[in-house]
């Protein structure tokens, strides 16, 4: 799946920043976050100091972000990694895909995986019946508007317990929340791998 940037209908003002700049002067708390982010990832990314217009706004998300599951005992981070790219595809967000897709192999999944999320092909063969009710469960609450029929109900607490079904709930938002916050401000691509490709003309 490529996102073609000259779409008239999705626009972007520049491929390498955002529609705002970043105010001048950052507060240390911000600055602080942002260096610590960059040692994290080892990518100076843009959106902390896009939020510095609205402090409350960093650290709400800062807090969020710092306490998401990445790894559980019933929800283990392979299935974590494919709901933030599935998530990231269904917005089509370039920065979210990236960044969600980066280092796949480290959770589990191979590049033939990876692809059929991004193209939605759900009963892939190599995914179990549980990612498979995930990934519809998932498609399902990105959409707009939010309809479960009862058998997904049913079907997830089936599979998971309650304290499951809120980590992948609360990890679709957090990841909803995000793609839809960077591409609402046009954020470029951070090039974290070459999972998402680009065309510019």
């Amino acid at each position: 799946m490529k996102f073609t940037l000259n779409n008239k209908d999705n626009f972007f003002k520049d491929f390498d920043k955002a529609y705002i700049e970043p105010p001048k002067k950052l507060p240390l708390f911000i600055r602080l976050g942002a260096w610590i982010s960059k040692k994290i990832i080892k990518k100076d990314i843009m959106i902390p100091k896009l939020l510095a217009w609205y402090p409350k706004a960093a650290i709400s998300s800062g807090i969020m972000e710092s306490l998401v599951a990445h790894d559980d005992k019933e929800i283990d981070k392979r299935l974590l990694k494919m709901i933030r790219v599935q998530v990231s595809v269904m917005v089509a967000c370039p920065f979210c895909i990236d960044m969600n897709a980066f280092e796949f192999d480290k959770a589990g999944l191979n590049i033939d995986e990876v692809n059929a999320i991004r193209i939605g092909d759900y009963k892939f063969h190599s995914f179990s019946e549980k990612e498979q009710l995930v990934m519809e469960y998932v498609n399902l609450v990105t959409k707009t508007p939010v309809i479960i029929p009862e058998e997904i109900v049913n079907n997830m607490q089936k599979h998971f317990s309650e304290r499951g079904i809120i980590i992948i709930a609360s990890t679709i938002a957090q990841v909803n929340y995000w793609a839809r916050l960077i591409r609402s401000l046009g954020i470029p691509v951070a090039g974290f791998s070459d999972i998402c490709k680009i065309e510019k003309s």
